[in-house]
């Protein structure tokens, strides 16, 4: 078909270098797309280098401890991800002896590989027939056929993997689906694409009627919740401080945190400095109290907008359980907290 003999060359003369490509490594291919969802390649291309260089082997990742494999995560995000990842290298490592499944379907069987993994591996690793649908193959096969499905409803997913599986070149799934994510990724960004250097300028649909920029359709909106994030940096008389780990579900499981006090609303920094005082946080008399900064940082997870205050709490005696900083600092945190950390400290 012309539409993937077009693409395939267009991607053999403009394709990123990059180390996951180099090989036909199913551990390698495995990390990368893990660690690219949600992600851009220039922010997760450092974290794969160092990750691959800690753990060079799906061996060596599952005999690792998780606060290592989370550390080494620290600033990418979504650490769902990693907390999987660890639990998937050690099925493929204790249960089938290091060896990946060879199939699609025997890939699905795998804890955390869900449909696009399992065929991005699948047909990278192994050149198995099978497409790959993720973002950018929706904008492209969006535009390029003039598909108005929404991609957020629930046929979209089975709809267009049916018609990227119509493209697909015998033999040749293997570059025919990185072809067309790196077209998606450089070329049919989601604003204002250089429709003008493209190589399909002469028969896409989108751009003959004018709706480049009304393609795909995506209705369906996240809904964003607001939380009010106040973290208590106790300190003293030996600089030490108090962290624990994050144990509840949900957002930032298992890594490490200051003693935090949640507001259920954006509460004045006088009603927060009450709270404080009127609470025992630890069994200790508090000499001074400051507000490390007075601008709150607001951070944006894909779900969540956290409004965060960093508090600096002095205290007459010796903390129970205290720890000095440096040795603090080598837990794993988010990303927001380390930044605190990496500043205050380092």
């Amino acid at each position: 078909m012309k539409f993937s003999n077009t693409l395939i060359q267009w991607y053999l003369q403009n394709k990123r270098d990059l180390p996951w490509r180099n090989d036909t490594n199913p551990y390698t291919i495995w990390l990368s797309e893990i660690m690219l969802q949600q992600t851009r390649v220039a922010q997760g291309l450092p974290f794969y280098l160092r990750f691959t260089k800690a753990f060079p082997t799906v061996f060596d990742l599952a005999n690792a401890d998780e606060e290592a494999v989370l550390k080494l995560w620290q600033g990418l995000g979504y650490y769902s991800r990693a907390r999987n990842l660890h639990k998937t290298a050690k099925q493929i490592a204790f249960e089938l002896n290091g060896e990946f499944p060879k199939s699609y379907k025997e890939l699905l069987h795998l804890k955390g590989i869900g449909e696009y993994t399992a065929a991005a591996i699948a047909s990278f690793a192994y050149n198995e027939s099978v497409p790959v649908v993720d973002g950018n193959v929706y904008r492209v096969l969006s535009r390029y056929f003039d598909v108005e499905t929404d991609i957020a409803s629930a046929g979209a997913k089975k709809e267009f993997t049916q018609l990227a599986a119509e493209l697909l070149p015998k033999g040749n799934a293997n570059i025919f689906n990185q072809a067309i994510m790196e077209f998606g990724a450089l070329q049919c960004v989601p604003k204002n694409p250089d429709c003008g250097i493209c190589v399909f300028n002469d028969s896409c649909l989108a751009l003959k009627m004018k709706k480049v920029a009304q393609l795909p359709v995506k209705s369906k909106k996240l809904k964003v919740t607001k939380r009010y994030f106040n973290y208590l940096v106790f300190s003293d008389e030996n600089d030490n401080t108090l962290i624990s780990k994050r144990t509840q579900k949900g957002i930032w499981h298992n890594l490490y945190e200051f003693p935090l006090l949640e507001a259920e609303t954006a509460e004045t920094d006088i009603a927060i400095l009450e709270l404080i005082q009127n609470q025992n946080f630890v069994d200790n008399d508090i000499k001074e109290i400051t507000l490390h900064n007075t601008e709150a940082i607001v951070h944006k997870l894909s779900h969540q907008h956290l409004t965060i205050k960093f508090w600096k709490i002095k205290v007459e005696k010796t903390l129970l359980n205290g720890m000095d900083c440096i040795s603090a600092s080598k837990f794993p945190f988010p990303i927001v907290i380390y930044n605190f950390i990496e500043k205050e400290w380092l």
